[in-house]
């Protein structure tokens, strides 16, 4: 399609541009995604139109949307979202009013954004451990985009998202959940359009605490994909309040009670999943907090569940 039946060079440039012909209720991340290297995104207005297909995109600048319209009007490469073709121009309106802008509107999953850290100062379980206070967390998603390190938590209901967002928007992660040489991370949420996130399996940037059977990446436990090395030169292990059991030798089942009556010995066990992989029984065993978990590890490292050297 020629970029003459996509743009209208007639039209008075405006700091706001009309996207036309987008996926099926396309979210505010997205249209982020593809405007945010012409400039600073000030607002987004999303889901206009009968079919839900049409949005608008504010700059804080008139050139930055300039930017974006010329450019897509000379590439020969289409603007896309989720491999359809979206088709630009400049709005009519010159600013986007909503009486509530898109992170304003509640919903169960929050948009969170980590300022003064980078992704690998605050692990997934510290995530979890912080918003678990006000509910129950259904999985977690962390990514990096151009305003930083960010997550999305969804939680069971609206109103579990907003009595967390009351509580920490604005606040700070405790000092003592960070390492020694971070200052301070703050918090600032919004509302996702996301209700159901889609997590394909745990691992260090996901979870899903809602399937006990999902696939786990042996990233989950490591909080980075680079291990931090000791002194020695050796691993050094990031520390979690979950614990990744490998049972071996199994001559008798070990279901989810017989971990608990196990690990309970050492503190309170929040929740256990069990699952296989390549081959062998694992489970993924969670505490309140690290010192717990540090405590169970070091105590049943290498010990037996049953006597004879059985489900080790």
């Amino acid at each position: 399609m020629s970029s003459s039946s996509q743009f209208r060079y007639t039209q008075t440039p405006s700091k706001v541009v009309h996207l036309r012909n987008l996926p099926w209720e396309c979210v505010e991340e997205e249209l982020i995604d593809l405007c945010k290297r012409f400039g600073k995104i000030v607002n987004t207005k999303t889901n206009v139109g009968a079919n839900r297909n049409q949005a608008f995109v504010e700059f804080a600048e008139v050139n930055q949307a300039i930017s974006m319209v010329s450019y897509y009007a000379s590439s020969s490469e289409p603007a896309q979202i989720r491999g359809k073709t979206v088709y630009i121009q400049y709005s009519n309106r010159h600013e986007i009013v909503n009486n509530q802008s898109p992170g304003e509107v509640p919903g169960n999953v929050l948009l969170v954004t980590f300022e003064g850290v980078e992704s690998h100062h605050v692990s997934i379980d510290v995530i979890h451990l912080v918003f678990s206070a006000y509910g129950f967390v259904h999985k977690i998603a962390t990514f990096e985009k151009a305003a930083g390190f960010q997550a999305l938590v969804q939680f069971t209901d609206v109103d579990t998202a907003l009595a967390a967002r009351t509580a920490l928007d604005g606040r700070s992660i405790p000092k003592y959940l960070l390492p020694e040489h971070v200052g301070s991370c703050n918090l600032r949420m919004s509302y996702s359009a996301h209700t159901d996130l889609n997590i394909k399996f745990q691992s260090h940037r996901s979870r899903d605490y809602t399937d006990p059977y999902l696939p786990v990446n042996q990233t989950a436990m490591d909080g980075s994909m680079q291990p931090a090395l000791g002194a020695d030169g050796k691993r050094v292990e990031t520390q979690s309040n979950v614990l990744l059991a490998l049972i071996e030798n199994m001559q008798y089942a070990v279901t989810v009670d017989v971990l608990h009556t196990v690990f309970s010995a050492y503190g309170t066990v929040q929740k256990i999943a069990i699952f296989e992989k390549n081959g062998s029984t694992q489970a993924l065993i969670q505490y309140s907090d690290i010192p717990t978990a540090t405590i169970a590890k070091e105590a049943l490292e290498g010990h037996c569940i049953y006597d004879g050297g059985y489900c080790i």
